[in-house]
């Protein structure tokens, strides 16, 4: 029963992770944020850095804040927590940074048509370069008109 359990609170954190990386997004990145962001979609840099990347950091704090938690107090829920965001976390950097952005030259050939489609969601969000009007879209969670 506590694996069930543990797993359940695992899933629940990664998936609540892929909502709140949506909100953040929107609210945050495209909000008053938007100096540490913008560099996501104006390449005017020759570092292969962004400021943008600052934000791994603030989810990577919160990751491990849970499993200090859990080490110190000897809560068992906070370990599938942090973990759920890690896996979270690790997730999103294969599929937006590798796979989308291409800042390693990994996973170039995946051609399904789930691949296509948050591919296409993606380069719609980065044709508006401003801060406003930028179509926002979690990394799994994708409409379904982008899947043709």
């Amino acid at each position: 029963m506590e694996i069930l359990l543990w797993s359940l609170i695992f899933l629940v954190t990664f998936i609540i992770m892929e909502f709140n990386a949506w909100a953040i997004h929107k609210y945050i990145m495209h909000g008053f944020l938007w100096n540490l962001h913008e560099d996501h979609h104006h390449k005017n840099h020759d570092s292969w850095f962004e400021k943008n990347d600052l934000f791994f950091v603030f989810f990577a704090t919160i990751s491990i804040s849970f499993k200090i938690i859990h080490e110190v107090f000897d809560l068992w829920w906070a370990l599938p927590i942090s973990a759920g965001i890690f896996a979270y976390g690790v997730a999103y950097f294969v599929v937006h940074d590798i796979f989308i952005h291409q800042r390693f030259k990994w996973l170039r050939k995946a051609n399904n048509r789930y691949a296509k489609g948050v591919r296409r969601a993606h380069k719609i969000h980065h044709k508006h370069l401003g801060k406003e009007k930028g179509e926002n879209f979690g990394m799994l969670i994708v409409p379904l008109k982008y899947f043709k």
